[in-house]
């Protein structure tokens, strides 16, 4: 018998295994069904599809055999099943990357040694909420919109001169680093799993802020607010569908 469905089954079901273990870290699960339960508050692909994942684990024990230290196939799975596993193992273990699915990203900004009125001038023409800070190539910090009308509000009820505030306070001076807290930093090698999981788990960030290594201080890769939230949420819909 040709039991070709049945390697394709094991080689994805293997890869899965490997992966929940890497999710769970703090110590390794033997128990695949155990694995994938404790799994699903770490990984949204997991959470999607926990069920199917429990009952791969048990259709793996029927169709593996292990004799004398060696497994044997002793059933062979249809081919949607093989297909299916093989769909959940590529959202798994390769999902994609934040920057190659949102590639082409405008990114707004000012400069730490420009007046903050060249800050205000940057919100109204690219209607951006957050604006990143660079001094010298570096990125120093973020400015939002609520923060730079609040510092407003506040001289203008002092009676102070709003217009002088503007062009002689410098962008670099006013950063905040209270403000950063409500900004999610991630690495380039997050996914759009990570950013979902961002925006669900922290419902008051102003944005979520890709750079290579996820550290404040390096050039802004992308950056994604909540009004991107429905994007996301309806392109890992599409990624989610399965073709077959």
């Amino acid at each position: 018998m040709d039991y070709a469905n049945a390697a394709r089954f094991l080689k994805s079901y293997n890869k899965i295994e490997s992966q929940l273990k890497l999710l769970y870290h703090e110590r390794p699960m033997q128990n695949f069904t155990d694995l994938v339960k404790r799994c699903t508050d770490r990984n949204l692909t997991v959470r999607r599809y926990e069920n199917e994942l429990v009952d791969y684990g048990k259709l793996r024990n029927a169709i593996v055999h292990r004799a004398g230290g060696s497994e044997l196939f002793i059933a062979n799975p249809s081919i949607e099943v093989v297909e299916n596993i093989e769909f959940i193992e590529k959202q798994l273990c390769t999902p994609p990357l934040l920057v190659d699915v949102f590639k082409v990203r405008t990114i707004a900004k000012v400069f730490a040694d420009k007046p903050l009125l060249s800050a205000v001038e940057e919100f109204a023409r690219t209607e951006k909420k957050s604006l990143v800070v660079y001094d010298h190539g570096t990125a120093k910090g973020m400015l939002n919109t609520y923060y730079v009308f609040r510092l407003i509000a506040e001289r203008a009820a002092r009676g102070e001169d709003v217009t002088k505030f503007l062009t002689e306070t410098l962008c670099g001076d006013v950063l905040d680093a209270e403000l950063l807290e409500k900004y999610v930093l991630l690495s380039s090698k997050a996914t759009v799993f990570d950013a979902f999981a961002a925006f669900e788990e922290r419902k008051d960030i102003y944005a979520v802020i890709v750079t290579e290594s996820g550290r404040l201080g390096e050039k802004a890769l992308l950056v994604l607010t909540p009004s991107d939230f429905p994007a996301i949420n309806r392109w890992l819909e599409t990624y989610a569908a399965k073709s077959f």
